[in-house]
């Protein structure tokens, strides 16, 4: 019986907030740099864990391998990295702020970590700044 038990009874406090995982493998979002690319598509999202004929999904913040499906022929039918960092589903933060964008999308990431292009247009969720700094330091706006 039992086994199965909460880590804040052992003491351990998780001050990072869950945010649904509203982008599925598949998906096809906005690539917010200026890389060249306009659209990706979401084909295998890192370090999660599923179930039978569940489709893997990501949520701001998370990483995810994409290939790039409008923008330049040098980018196409390529795999790259990727970091979403705004989604549609909102976002409950711990403050009890409900947080949503109007688009999915993602900026396209080398393998070392850094952001590819040298800008990111739009606001970036805070949540993905907190992750990834090197995206904080081109977001112009974080919410």
């Amino acid at each position: 019986m039992g086994g199965a038990r909460s880590k804040a009874s052992k003491g351990v406090v998780d001050f990072r907030p869950y945010v649904t995982r509203s982008i599925p493998v598949g998906a096809r979002i906005v690539c917010a740099d200026n890389t060249g690319a306009k659209i990706i598509e979401v084909v295998n999202v890192h370090k999660y864990k599923t179930r039978v004929s569940r489709l893997p999904a990501a949520a701001v913040g998370d990483f995810c391998n994409v290939v790039v499906k409008k923008g330049p022929a040098e980018l196409r039918k390529q795999i790259f990295g990727a970091v979403i960092i705004r989604q549609k589903y909102a976002i409950n933060r711990l403050n009890g702020v409900r947080v949503q964008f109007e688009d999915n999308a993602g900026v396209l990431i080398t393998p070392e970590g850094e952001v590819k292009g040298t800008d990111i247009k739009g606001p970036v969720a805070a949540e993905a700044t907190e992750k990834w700094p090197r995206v904080a330091n081109l977001a112009s706006m974080v919410v």
